[in-house]
């Protein structure tokens, strides 16, 4: 009757070390940039999609290098309505049977989205910017961030006790934006450009104004400000996303936020993980616990 216990006490403990491994928050990037940008957040088992730049055929295959396909996908969380944010959720709603979730105007703006192919019909799904709301056990709150887009939405996600935020194509600082970092535990935050780069780049000069409006795109130094002065000991990785090709490189990027950083005595690698993610190339597949990341999943 001892060992039956002693049995049934290891048995009770594998199946909770399995589920906790089952239920683990993993992060990655499929793509980051102006030729496309999606992200997936979610367990080994099922997830979602942060916007759809990328094509489906694209999507499927990074799902599949970690094991999963479309019937893992809970949903598609959209930041705003320009292409490389949009480009595949007409085939992800109306052909995969996704749903397609964001506010009603951004809705309106993916209705008038040329590169939107397939129409959103069936497959599409609102909510009200600011309001709290549940999918697939994880919260999500949404706030505002200036771009020249129809409107633009940053994601706070709390599941499993951390929270998980993302803001990309930030025109211009606002508090909001300011107070999210300040509660994160894992960021993706904008590092579009280096502004000499740009200035002395290749860009015709309506572009160049047009990126550093305030609705344009957050340039490394920005980025670096922000985090310098919105760091606490509870934020523990952060990605920067959406570098321009001609006009950045990660190297730069992550350097020059580094600098910020070093600043206020935060260390990276040490203190804080920091990555520039590739624009097209996917990222690895990375575990978000109550830790530093210090390696990365196999994909």
């Amino acid at each position: 009757m001892k060992n039956l216990h002693i049995s049934k006490f290891f048995c009770n403990f594998a199946r909770f070390f399995d589920s906790m491994e089952e239920n683990g928050l993993i992060f990655r990037c499929f793509a980051s940039g102006s030729s496309g940008n999606c992200y997936y957040l979610g367990t080994r088992h099922r997830g979602i999609l942060i916007d759809a730049g990328i094509s489906a055929r694209q999507i499927q295959k990074c799902l599949r290098e970690m094991g999963l396909d479309f019937q893992n996908i809970m949903g598609v969380l959209v930041t705003h309505d320009h292409a490389d944010h949009i480009r595949a959720v007409g085939t992800l709603g109306e052909r995969v049977h996704l749903p397609i979730y964001t506010t009603a105007e951004i809705h309106e703006g993916i209705d008038r989205n040329y590169g939107v192919r397939e129409k959103l019909r069936t497959s599409r799904r609102y909510f009200e910017r600011g309001v709290e709301w549940e999918l697939f056990g994880m919260r999500i709150n949404t706030f505002h961030i200036e771009h020249d887009s129809t409107d633009c939405l940053g994601y706070c996600i709390d599941f499993l006790n951390q929270r998980f935020v993302l803001m990309t194509d930030c025109g211009s600082v606002n508090e909001e934006m300011e107070a999210y970092i300040r509660t994160a535990n894992h960021l993706v935050i904008e590092a579009n450009h280096d502004e000499h780069m740009l200035l002395n780049g290749p860009y015709p000069t309506y572009l160049k104004e047009r990126i550093l409006s305030p609705r344009g795109h957050q340039s490394n130094d920005v980025c670096g400000e922000l985090l310098e002065r919105n760091w606490h000991p509870d934020l523990r990785n952060v990605w920067l996303c959406h570098l321009s090709l001609e006009n950045n490189d990660p190297e730069v990027a992550y350097h020059t936020v580094a600098s910020y950083l070093e600043e206020i005595e935060i260390i990276p690698g040490q203190d804080i993980f920091l990555k520039a993610l590739e624009r097209t190339t996917p990222s690895p597949v990375y575990s978000l616990n109550d830790k530093m990341i210090v390696e990365t999943l196999d994909r």
